[in-house]
């Protein structure tokens, strides 16, 4: 009796964790999801211009993937050969500077792209005469490759430099040239992760918003620009919805596909990867070369942006007379100044403000919902391995989608900018509880029990015990919440008020206005969100969960 008494508690205690994040996604997710699917599978939606107009949009958001994917694996498949069998100086430098571009907002990567590229970039100001202006579509491909390019150097690198040099050498014995070790040897053993990582990339570039709308503008009309035009500037919510359920089937057949292919791959890491230092004369060009074409490739844009902002290039918009070039610091205080002297203007740096609001609001949030969650998930039953795939339903669905699902089902309080931070947490709050969870579950159970046995009271234990273990992993996951929301862009996008603009939307405010004074504040916004993100990213490393045995 005492048994089954016990096991009801512990039952009812299981379920109470659930109670607040199940109810947040509840009436936050799940029911604007209803709401779209309904408004997807009505007659009115479903008619032959919308289903063709679906198709066309379809079709060119898998183009730009696949070609966005092709070219990754060009740039990705030689850098990760180069990290996982060469030795070189400043591997560890180049190494995590291919990962600061994954870690940035779109907004930051797209203009970066526009300050060395664009139309009133350095290029086409130091370098008139070449006339070579990358067009706007292959700007995007290039922020793409730039973007992703790390994922397949980590996964496709892992996995090379876990293979046994032995195999290698056992092919050459036997007569076989570089191009058959690596046809007959290499690749099929390196399928997994090459499938795999593909399949990652692309699940990224076909999800992808803000580098296409900053670079591209309406005229490239992917699923997502495609969902953002039918919301704000064609109307067509009926459209936008049928858009929206599109993307979430695509999104999750590709995420599922993923997760099988990596469950029947698991990797096992060589602990002791063999690394050549280069001796021959093509071992050495090779490294030379692609250690300048990806410091070239990624310190560009990322420098492009900060010196940008720094240096007059062209007249403000309706200056007259002779233009002053040259380094300048306007752009970043005009960011503070009226000029307009409207009661109803907001001044940039007010964006700045309100983001950091926006931010601190969705690691209150994340923190107060995420740890019920990942306290539970700590110590799975069958009842977390059913509810565990329901908290990370919202990483399968854009943030588009999710703006559109508040339109629709909260219209009536957009006015209130209450919304971003729900929102934000949506978008955060599954990155919030993967971080939280191992570290909960890394609490050992014999350090309670013997603490409480030597008549230290519950909140002793949690002082002692828990809260030396969970602080570091407390902080990362606040860090990852605030990073998160600062370059949140699509939801924000949709739903924030004209008042209450965050930086990533006044960046694109600034960029669709004509003027080197609204450029210049663009980049100056743009590289107060890098540097605030940048800040984030070093948290983040400083405060992750160590091994095993470093607390």
């Amino acid at each position: 009796m005492g048994n089954s008494a016990l096991s009801v508690s512990l039952w009812l205690k299981r379920i109470l964790l659930w109670v607040p994040p199940l109810s947040f996604l509840a009436i936050l997710f799940f029911f604007p999801l209803s709401k779209i699917l309904a408004l997807t599978f009505d007659f009115q939606t479903l008619t032959a211009d919308n289903l063709q107009l679906a198709f066309r949009v379809l079709r060119f958001t898998l183009y730009q993937a696949v070609l966005s994917t092709l070219l990754t694996l060009l740039l990705g498949l030689p850098s990760a050969y180069l990290f996982a069998r060469f030795d070189f100086r400043g591997k560890s430098f180049l190494r995590a500077l291919t990962a600061v571009p994954f870690m940035l907002p779109t907004v930051v990567v797209a203009s970066s792209f526009n300050a060395i590229w664009g139309g009133r970039g350095l290029f086409s100001f130091f370098f008139p005469s070449f006339n070579l202006h990358p067009s706007a579509f292959t700007l995007i491909l290039l922020a793409h490759v730039f973007y992703n390019a790390t994922i397949v150097i980590r996964v496709v690198g892992n996995a090379l430099s876990s293979l046994d040099p032995k195999l290698e050498a056992a092919a050459r014995s036997l007569g076989a040239d570089s191009f058959r070790v690596w046809w007959n040897v290499i690749l099929p053993l390196l399928r997994p992760s090459l499938l795999a990582s593909s399949l990652l990339v692309f699940l990224f570039d076909f999800t992808s918003f803000g580098v296409i709308l900053l670079l591209g503008g309406s005229q490239f009309s992917t699923l997502e620009v495609e969902i953002y035009l039918r919301v704000l500037k064609l109307p067509n919510l009926s459209l936008a919805a049928l858009l929206s359920v599109i993307q979430l089937l695509c999104t999750l057949l590709f995420s599922l596909l993923y997760t099988r292919l990596v469950t029947r791959n698991p990797q096992q890491l060589n602990p002791r990867p063999v690394l050549l230092s280069p001796k021959t004369f093509k071992q050495r060009v090779f490294v030379s070369l692609f250690c300048l074409l990806l410091s070239t490739f990624f310190l560009a844009p990322l420098s492009a942006l900060p010196f940008r902002s720094l240096f007059r290039l062209e007249a403000d918009r309706g200056q007259r007379g002779e233009v002053q070039y040259g380094f300048t610091t306007d752009y970043y205080t005009e960011l503070f100044v009226n000029r307009r002297g409207s009661v109803f203007y907001v001044p940039p740096i007010q964006a700045t403000a309100n983001s950091l609001t926006y931010a601190g609001a969705t690691v209150i949030l994340s923190l107060l919902l995420g740890f019920p969650a990942a306290f539970a998930l700590a110590r799975p039953t069958r009842l977390e391995k059913v509810l565990d795939p329901l908290i990370m339903l919202p990483l399968g669905s854009s943030a588009v989608m999710l703006g559109l699902g508040f339109i629709i089902t909260y219209g009536q309080w957009l006015t209130s900018p209450l919304l971003v931070p729900f929102a934000h947490t949506l978008v955060a709050l599954p990155f919030v509880i993967r971080v939280l969870q191992p570290a909960i579950a890394s609490i050992p159970e014999r350090l309670r029990q013997a603490a409480a046995a030597l008549g230290a009271s519950p909140f002793e234990v949690w002082k002692t015990i828990d809260l030396p273990i969970l602080r570091r992993a407390t902080l990362s996951a606040a860090t990852f919440a605030f990073t998160i929301s600062l370059g949140e862009f699509g939801a924000t996008l949709l739903i924030s008020r004209p008042e209450y603009p965050t930086i990533p939307v006044a960046i694109e405010r600034f960029l669709s206005q004509p003027g080197g004074l609204n450029y210049g504040q663009a980049m100056a916004m743009a590289t107060i969100l890098m540097s605030l993100t940048l800040v984030g990213i070093l948290l983040i490393e400083k405060f992750r969960l160590p091994k095993s045995g470093e607390f």
